[in-house]
């Protein structure tokens, strides 16, 4: 299972770059100077793109791109059994851990998504990720496991110290997963890191999280597919132009598996602690990743009505979702920009 994973996360990796490919090869300038390359980080494939006025200076700017990207996984992965992350959860109940200012922003991010989402997206709902561990093909944990998961996932547990620099959950047993937010928190840090480096424009792609800075060589922007969560091989309900922007989807087709029918897939309803069923897909557009790849999540679990509402309430954020019937919901300010696949 853990193989078919890594391959469906490469197709959608390369279903990425090769949008964005297409619209390199129609409009790049000849004085332009344009490195792209791709390394394995956070459990997926990363892409960089960097446009700059010399070579050396792209290839710079997608060096210190990768390095920030490893930097940040190093301190919050939970698969990293000395990252910050794995620290604060190891000392859950016994006493605060002394963290970087990164741990302590995302962690706010997150806390704040909580919010925003009625709860949809959940920081602490790593007990119940790992009842369910989908990466085991077949494992439906017990209701007594899931009820055990919930006694440890109360947010008001989460206390992060910005003046002392610590966190501390305060039960034992708690744990807390940025996977949900962590990635678009990189791309806009990667993206910062290349523009500083001196790239004139670029994209970060990690996985379903793309964070793009400056426009194309003759003025175009970025084109970035959305993919259709019912088809394969790289099949895309449509295309968004993006600029300074940042595009992240959350899917239940992304890590799942089938048992008597049904789709068992990763992104956990926090209330019923099962796979959230109101939707297939959801794709957020907004200036920052950290805001998109955290409302993806949350909007999944709100389901089509209730998210569609909360975007148009919050200003610089659109949408697509695509409801668990199939359905299409575009918010208002895509309404022009989304091109449909034919």
């Amino acid at each position: 299972m853990m193989k078919q994973m890594s391959s469906v996360l490469l197709k959608l990796a390369c279903g990425v770059v090769v949008c964005l490919q297409v619209w390199w090869l129609l409009g790049c300038a000849s004085s332009a100077h344009v490195v792209k390359r791709g390394q394995m980080h956070m459990g997926t494939l990363v892409f960089l793109t960097a446009v700059a006025s010399d070579d050396q200076l792209a290839h710079d700017a997608i060096e210190k791109g990768f390095a920030e990207i490893h930097r940040l996984e190093e301190i919050l992965s939970t698969w990293i059994p000395e990252s910050e992350l794995s620290r604060v959860n190891a000392a859950a109940g016994n006493a605060p851990v002394k963290v970087s200012p990164e741990t302590i922003e995302v962690l706010e991010h997150s806390l704040a998504m909580a919010q925003l989402t009625d709860g949809g997206f959940n920081v602490a709902i790593g007990p119940a990720v790992e009842a369910w561990n989908v990466s085991r093909e077949g494992r439906i944990p017990s209701q007594e496991s899931l009820d055990a998961a919930r006694s440890l996932m109360d947010l008001s547990e989460v206390h992060v110290n910005e003046e002392a620099g610590t966190v501390y959950l305060a039960r034992s047993g708690m744990r807390v997963d940025v996977g949900g937010i962590g990635k678009g928190y990189a791309a806009d840090s990667a993206a910062r890191v290349m523009e500083e480096a001196g790239a004139a424009a670029g994209v970060v792609a990690i996985s379903g999280d793309i964070k793009t800075f400056g426009r194309l060589p003759d003025g175009q922007r970025f084109v970035f597919g959305i993919q259709h969560p019912r088809q394969e091989n790289g099949i895309t309900l449509g295309r968004l132009e993006l600029e300074d922007e940042a595009v992240s989807t959350a899917g239940d087709y992304q890590r799942y598996f089938l048992k008597n029918g049904i789709r068992y897939h990763h992104i956990l309803d926090p209330r019923t602690l099962r796979p959230a069923r109101l939707a297939q897909s959801v794709t957020i557009v907004a200036r920052s990743g950290v805001l998109a790849d955290g409302l993806d999540t949350g909007i999944f679990v709100m389901g089509p009505e209730q998210g569609m509402a909360l975007i148009e309430r919050l200003p610089g954020v659109e949408g697509v979702i695509v409801g668990a019937d199939g359905s299409l919901s575009t918010s208002s300010g895509l309404q022009d920009r989304l091109q449909l696949t034919p």
